[in-house]
Parts: C-alpha cells; structure tokens; sequence
C-alpha cells in the first residue's frame, strides 16, 4: 500500500539490551542502523539513549521525516504513548513513562507506539501475507478476497495482532493478547508457557530427563532434524507440543475473527516439526452434550504453504446455484475456508513494515 511513498518514518527496534534505529521510505530502510543500549534500568540514560539515537538518523536524512513510529513493549497505553506496568526487559519504565509525548516536544513530528505483535499483523495485512493470498487467489480465478488477518510471534513470549478489514485492532485498553488464555494441557496455566521458546526448552528438558541442558530451540531442532547429538524423539515432541498448544489458542482466536493467520518468529525455523500437530488442533473434532461432532474450526483449514493446498483453497466448492422463478443463475460457493502461513517477510522486516505502514495511515486519515 505504500511500496511507492516516499515520506520518510523514523523507527526503532527496543531490547532490553540495545535501541537499534533506522529509517524508512517506500517500505524499505534508507539508513544503516544505529544501534546503542538501552540503559533499561535507569530512566534518564535510557531516554537520553533515544533522543541521540533519533537524532543522529535525522542528520543521515535527505529528506524530513514525518514521523517517528516503533513497537515497544507493554503493558502499555499505546493510543496515548504511555508506557508503563511490569516490564521485565524495561525496569525503569514500570511507574508509567509519557514516552510518545516526551519524543513529540523533541522532535516536533507525531510518534506512534504500539505492540510488536500488532506491528507484525499490520506489516503482513498491508505489505505481507494478506496482499500476497489475494494476489494468487486472482491469479488463479478466484473471486474470493481476504480482508482479516491474524498474526502470530512465536518467541520470547507468544504474541498476536488482529487486523480486521484493513483497521488494525488496538482494543479499547491496548490489550489485544491471546498469551493468558489457558493452556490445552494445563487448565490454570497461560498458553504462552506452552507456546515458546521456555516451552521447548522445558519439554525437551522432562523428556530427556535433563532439566539443565542449556540448548536453545535452533539446537534443539538440529537434535530433531539429527544435525546435532541428543535425543531425536524428544525434540521432535518438543516442538511438536509447543504446534499442538499453540494450535489450541489459535483455533479460539480464529473462530471470533474468521481469518487468515500468518505466523512469524525464530522458532518458525522449526515449523516442519511444529506445524503437522498445529494444524492437527485447528481441524480437530469438538461435541455437544447430546453427542453430536463439530469441526473445532468452523471453516475449513488449509496449509497455505503448499501448493496443492493453495490450489484447493482458491478452488472451494463453487457451483452454479439457479434463482428460484428465473432463468438466471449465481456463483454460489458454501465452502467457509481459511488459511494459515509462514511469514515470508520475517517477523522482524513485518513489524518495521507495520510501523512505517500505521505512522502514514494516520497521518492520511488526519488529513
């Protein structure tokens, strides 16, 4: 949507550990990255830390920038750029930090703050995921368009944004999250302790018997994809746990929104271990007291990742439907379907498209 703009969004991609800033015009970065730390746990430097950051891009700038847009993480009051609640990752800011109106009197261009899960919905809803099904869908003669798209980070935590028609969905108290809903196996647990990084590492852990094993998920899919010594078959359950869970929580989320689902982070690097079971929940049977069976997911899930799948998915069940009294017909298609991808764009590159994306649809819708 804005692949051809050429006003220029400042951004920055907040850690913990390190502020790296950039800068985009057109969707694409047209600085190299600065990156300084953080300073997470002393306010003053941290802000101090920013305001150099933002202003050392500025003075790589041709062109004035029109604003500043970036994902930071919550709790937060993203509308009104207030940051503040339990940051594990950002200490000083859990008293509550005006952060989008302190940037404002800076640099006298709007800010906009929001959740990295949100940014990564909007970034595949507008540049990503959503426009690339649509665009094969018509290449393939169907009718059919998606306008509501479902994001998912798996990674540190498990993050989701929703976009519904075009309009990112920000809640009424910036608290769209999908990571405290229960988890499948553990009822009075959060999903996202099923659903991560921590998951893997701690399943592969009881099922190898050794809690303190120190691997990251890349050495555990290496164990699983038998690159790397250890125990093949707990690996490979590890990650298939983490695609079940996860199934579990997006089967919810996708019966209230009805669309397609994209799904971006460093663990997709082992999706062929996570994803068979992901999908096994989404098309997993559901009963009623008096024993009838429903599909979990009303609609028909496809994997949109393979190409006889997509092939199916664009084709439905179409037929000609006769208007009663008349001679004419309609394309009448009954076939409710959805579909679930792997970022192409990467979670990373999703967000910064998000961000550049969301800063200039307010600005046009201020207009």
């Amino acid at each position: 949507m804005y692949s051809y703009d050429n006003r220029v969004v400042i951004t920055l991609d907040a850690g913990g550990t390190n502020l790296v800033f950039g800068a985009m015009q057109a969707n694409k970065f047209i600085v190299d990255p600065i990156t300084l730390p953080s300073h997470a746990e002393d306010l003053d430097k941290c802000l101090a830390t920013m305001v150099e950051g933002f202003r050392q891009v500025i003075d790589k700038l041709e062109t004035k920038p029109v604003a500043i847009s970036f994902a930071f993480p919550g709790p937060a009051d993203y509308p009104n750029g207030i940051i503040g609640g339990y940051l594990p990752n950002f200490p000083s800011f859990r008293e509550g930090v005006a952060l989008g109106p302190f940037l404002e009197a800076k640099f006298g261009i709007p800010v906009f703050i929001n959740n990295d899960g949100d940014l990564f919905a909007y970034g595949e809803a507008l540049g990503g995921a959503l426009p690339e099904v649509n665009a094969r869908l018509e290449e393939l003669g169907c009718p059919k368009k998606y306008k509501n798209l479902i994001g998912y980070t798996f990674g540190t935590g498990l993050g989701i944004g929703v976009v519904v028609n075009g309009r990112l969905n920000r809640g009424d108290n910036s608290c769209v999250e999908t990571f405290c809903l229960k988890h499948k196996k553990m009822p009075d647990i959060i999903v996202e302790d099923g659903a991560a990084i921590r998951a893997v590492k701690r399943v592969y852990g009881e099922l190898t018997g050794n809690p303190d094993h120190g691997l990251e998920p890349k050495d555990i899919c290496d164990i699983a994809d038998g690159k790397r010594d250890g125990d093949r078959e707990a690996a490979r359950k590890a990650f298939a746990e983490m695609g079940e869970i996860a199934g579990d929580a997006m089967a919810t989320a996708v019966t209230l929104i009805d669309g397609l689902i994209v799904i971006g982070g460093g663990v997709t690097g082992a999706r062929r271990w996570i994803m068979p079971t992901l999908f096994e929940e989404l098309r997993s049977k559901i009963h009623t007291i008096s024993g009838d069976e429903l599909n979990r997911v009303q609609m028909k899930v496809y994997d949109l990742d393979n190409d006889e799948e997509f092939r199916e998915f664009a084709k439905g069940s179409q037929r000609p439907l006769k208007v009663y009294g008349t001679d004419r017909y309609v394309a009448y298609d009954p076939q409710k379907r959805i579909g679930v991808m792997i970022s192409k764009l990467g979670a990373s590159k999703a967000i910064s498209v998000g961000a550049y994306a969301f800063a200039l649809s307010q600005l046009d819708s201020r207009q």
